[in-house]
């Protein structure tokens, strides 16, 4: 039996005096819950996060390191392909409206374990100074949105950040 006060190698353990469930256990609740709920969009939704967890940690650089910061990547992954998927089918109008809204509800599923990012604001003031240190050229770009995304890589969005950077050196 596993001691409260001491941490759980999935990243859980107590915070202060208030014992923080790790990423991984709240999954397996909310998959138990939506299985006895018959709830099917949760089942898929966290269905299809452990099948690419298990993918990451089967990968070749897997670092053993499994734990909230690792499945919160993989979620963040899985989302941004769900998202891609979605602009596909909402491209198709009528015939893909089904499985859009599928992925649209799978989507807000999963959306409570996204990192929050930034807003458009925030993000805009780090290209800003990223721009004022490295340089304006359009050549940059790429220098530009790599040093931000090092630096900031779990709280911005990459493609914002990517927009942003266009936009202020006026490149395409």
């Amino acid at each position: 039996m596993r001691q409260r006060n001491k941490p759980h190698p999935t990243g859980g353990g107590r915070v202060g005096s208030v014992l923080r469930v790790s990423t991984a256990d709240e999954l397996q609740a909310a998959l138990t819950d939506a299985m006895r709920s018959k709830d099917k969009t949760t089942l898929d939704a966290i269905r299809g996060v452990r099948t690419e967890i298990q993918k990451a940690k089967t990968a070749p650089d897997f670092d053993g390191d499994d734990g909230d910061a690792f499945h919160r990547r993989v979620i963040a992954a899985y989302v941004k392909t769900l998202r891609k998927s979605l602009e596909t089918y909402e491209g198709l109008g009528d015939r893909g409206i089904e499985h859009a809204t599928k992925l649209r509800a799978e989507i807000d599923c999963l959306s409570r374990w996204l990192p929050q990012t930034l807003d458009e604001a925030a993000t805009a003031a780090l290209v800003d100074d990223a721009v004022a240190e490295i340089g304006s050229d359009p050549k940059l770009a790429g220098r530009i949105t790599g040093v931000i995304m090092k630096e900031h890589r779990d709280v911005v969005d990459p493609a914002l950040v990517k927009r942003l950077v266009n936009e202020r050196l006026g490149s395409a």
